[in-house]
């Protein structure tokens, strides 16, 4: 098993959800970067669990630990490395999933893959809990970007189950600064309540729901990126795809395109100043696999929690028979509130990695 990514930046994360610790280990960052650790946790806190009647009852802090790579608030230039205690593990509510697979999870092509040897215990490395060490590396990724590149990111939740936010997503930094402020961050505030009103109905049956989030890359010049394989859509693709439960991304106006004409799916260019700009956005600021200097725009969409506590039917594997499988347990009845910080600094991940790529190890 390998859990590593990257080219200039490379990062693997490591452990088990109910282990001893879950971590990750950047390679390749520059020395001498300013590094502002409440940054990170205040990213590591929107994620963090437990918080409010919407998330999962478990109580994590993910509290990191820095082990290298830091020295009196700078990168040193050497491999960093952060881990996370676990704290609030019940692993005696899965004792029943070594035999029974959960619909929705990893749990039988894990078993299979891996003979039967994997930690199934909440999902093991397959779990959402190893986002946490994925947003620690994505912070302070986000951070340097910010400070040393004027680049933002930004997410906010476009749709939970049906509900839709139809409030534009402003291009500004001011919104999305002012998303990473709210606890489940929705532009709209009818939209807002009415979607955590479906989590929890969904809550009270038993059940989940999913959605869809929005995701917006202000200030990444032209020119950056590759055509074909290593395109910038590539590249964010493969990496939201690593986010567990992410099950589809589209770019820009992505499947309305083909409701469009050319005439109208087009980015018509012009001038602003000095700077060439497009007059619409469609293609979501990248063409040709480049970045085109226009806003970066995507959505990905994020499916129901697959642990509900409605009975399912499943199979034992010992004694490969038809059963049913009531998930007992805490889990969350919708993750994409939690998920948002985690797209943001995967997306964070790839920008930087494709700045070094082109511009060598000194960003500064």
């Amino acid at each position: 098993m390998s859990s590593m990514t990257g080219n200039k930046l490379k990062i693997s994360i490591f452990g088990e959800s109910h282990g001893e610790a879950i971590g990750v280990v950047m390679d390749g960052l520059p020395s001498g970067l300013e590094i502002d650790l409440s940054f990170i946790e205040k990213q590591m806190a929107r994620r963090a669990p437990g918080k409010n009647n919407i998330s999962t009852g478990r109580s994590e802090g993910d509290l990191f630990r820095i082990v290298s790579g830091i020295f009196e608030g700078r990168t040193t230039g050497a491999p960093l490395c952060a881990m996370i205690q676990n704290q609030d593990t019940r692993s005696r509510d899965y004792s029943e999933l070594k035999i029974k697979m959960r619909p929705g999870h990893s749990d039988y092509t894990g078993h299979v893959k891996y003979s039967g040897f994997n930690d199934y215990r909440g999902g093991g490395h397959f779990s959402g809990r190893i986002t946490a060490p994925l947003l620690f590396a994505g912070s302070l990724a986000m951070q340097i970007l910010e400070n040393y590149k004027g680049i933002y990111i930004g997410s906010r939740i476009q749709k939970i189950y049906t509900v839709e936010d139809s409030t534009p997503f402003e291009e500004s930094e001011e919104c999305v600064l002012n998303l990473r402020n709210k606890e489940f961050p929705v532009i709209g505030d009818e939209a807002s309540q009415n979607m955590q009103q479906e989590i929890l109905k969904a809550r009270e049956e038993g059940d989940s729901v999913g959605g869809v989030a929005e995701t917006l890359i202000l200030n990444v010049p032209a020119g950056y990126g590759e055509p074909f394989f290593d395109s910038v859509e590539s590249r964010l693709s493969h990496m939201m795809f690593s986010i567990p439960a992410v099950k589809a991304i589209e770019f820009g106006e992505g499947f309305n395109m083909a409701n469009m004409k050319g005439s109208q799916s087009n980015d018509p260019y012009m001038m602003q100043g000095t700077r060439v700009i497009t007059s619409t956005n469609n293609s979501g600021g990248i063409l040709g696999g480049i970045t085109n200097g226009m806003p970066i725009k995507f959505r990905t969409a994020i499916k129901p929690t697959p642990s509900i506590s409605k009975t399912q039917k499943t199979v034992n594997i010992e004694e490969m028979q038809n059963t049913t499988l009531q998930v007992t347990g805490r889990h969350d009845p919708c993750i994409l509130h939690r998920a948002i910080p985690v797209i943001d600094g995967a997306a964070a991940l790839v920008v930087l990695d494709l700045i070094l790529e082109r511009e060598g190890e000194i960003i500064r």
